[in-house]
């Protein structure tokens, strides 16, 4: 639980600063990043979080009344225009995603003696340029003083930042998917019966897309019997529509247990980190959405359907098509050409029915990769690594 701040506090190692953006996206990788960085002992961690209300749906002991708490060993402070007086910046600050951190702050860094390295922590790509542009600094003017801001990209090649992966992730998964008697009492715990041998478990935390209503359309309608793990969000409506129960739809609540056809549907309460690990290890394929989730995903060594955050312009298209490229270069290519045309029609909100016919065909290959994708990622360092590594000449 959340214990209150103290009247002073210790000279921090890192400052993490997050502008919540989507209700739990960035604050997810912000909170991963900061929990590695203290559990693997790389010193004190102060986390800035503009949003605590929305932060606290995946973080339950923090208490969103307080303007500063210590939680899991992290200082959490809420956010504000200013900035507590007489403020000192750690060695290292993170800006997240481009959020743009405090005047005042930013001028206290300058005034540091020597200045903390700043860095700009940007989304995950899989684009090309982001090679190019991984660790270059970008000089800042501070009236008189500068300042260096170094962009670090996380990405899928040794010349990105890598991927967040706390250590110990894999082996506990691994034990988590090999314990037989361990998923019975995961299910049990949600309600649900072992899984039976011709059955799918079926995770699905993504947006709003047209494509659901035929995805889970063809699950009611198909042979094969299929359990729905949905957690509450912004994807009920079309999933419920698609099923054939949209009048439940005002009504439905977390602990609800709904059956259409060849589906059931268990509906979810929002989880902690962990608990949406588990669940990601428990299924047979994840559907998935922005960034968090999307990695740990892939961490699940599960096959998964990824809904990139949709922009206007389309971009985030181009964005899946590049991640693909890497993702599917190992697949036959006939399975790469499924794969590749199933994550495009459920982000173009396309009818995906006769896709899904096809998963007897190509699932057995799709879970054989994903493990095997899981290990390739990993070959190179995680993400904390390379950013230590990053800061050694820099600190």
């Amino acid at each position: 639980m959340a214990t209150p701040a103290p009247l002073s506090l210790p000279p921090f190692d890192w400052d993490i600063f997050c502008c919540v953006v989507d209700n739990f996206g960035d604050i997810g990788v912000t909170w991963r990043l900061a929990s590695q960085l203290q559990r693997e002992g790389h010193g004190q961690v102060r986390l800035w979080v503009d949003d605590l209300v929305s932060f606290a749906r995946i973080c339950p002991g923090l208490d969103p009344a307080l303007d500063g708490q210590w939680i899991e060993g992290i200082y959490v402070q809420r956010w504000h225009d200013t900035v507590p007086p007489n403020i000192v910046p750690a060695r290292v600050v993170i800006e997240a995603f481009a959020c743009e951190l405090p005047a005042p702050f930013v001028q206290a860094m300058a005034e540091q003696s020597p200045p903390p390295c700043w860095i700009n922590l940007e989304y995950l790509s899989a684009e090309a340029w982001v090679e190019d542009c991984h660790g270059l600094a970008s000089p800042q003017r501070v009236g008189k003083l500068s300042l260096n801001k170094y962009f670090f990209f996380p990405g899928f090649t040794p010349r990105t930042g890598g991927l967040l992966c706390e250590q110990g992730l894999i082996a506990a998964r691994e034990q988590w998917q090999q314990d037989e008697a361990g998923l019975a009492a995961y299910w049990a715990g949600l309600g649900l019966a072992p899984k039976g041998k011709d059955e799918l478990r079926i995770s699905l935390f993504t947006y709003e897309s047209p494509a659901l209503k035929s995805l889970v359309a063809s699950w009611c309608q198909g042979a094969t019997p299929i359990t729905l793990l949905l957690p509450l969000g912004r994807s009920l409506r079309d999933v419920l529509t698609g099923a054939g129960l949209a009048n439940a739809t005002p009504t439905a609540q977390a602990g609800d247990l709904l059956h259409s056809g060849h589906l059931t549907i268990k509906l979810l309460p929002m989880t902690d980190q962990a608990g949406y690990d588990r669940l990601l290890w428990s299924c047979d394929l994840n559907l998935v959405r922005g960034e968090d989730s999307f990695v740990r995903a892939q961490w699940a060594a599960r096959p998964f359907l990824w809904h990139i955050y949709p922009q206007d312009d389309l971009a985030h298209i181009a964005k899946l098509d590049d991640f693909l490229d890497h993702y599917l270069a190992d697949l036959p290519p006939q399975a790469g050409q499924w794969l590749r045309a199933f994550n495009q029609a459920l982000n173009h909100g396309q009818d995906v029915r006769e896709l899904w016919a096809q998963w007897p065909q190509f699932g057995t290959i799709w879970q054989q990769h994903a493990r095997s994708w899981s290990q390739k990622l990993l070959a190179d360092g995680d993400l904390v690594t390379r950013l230590v590594k990053f800061l050694e000449s820099r600190i």
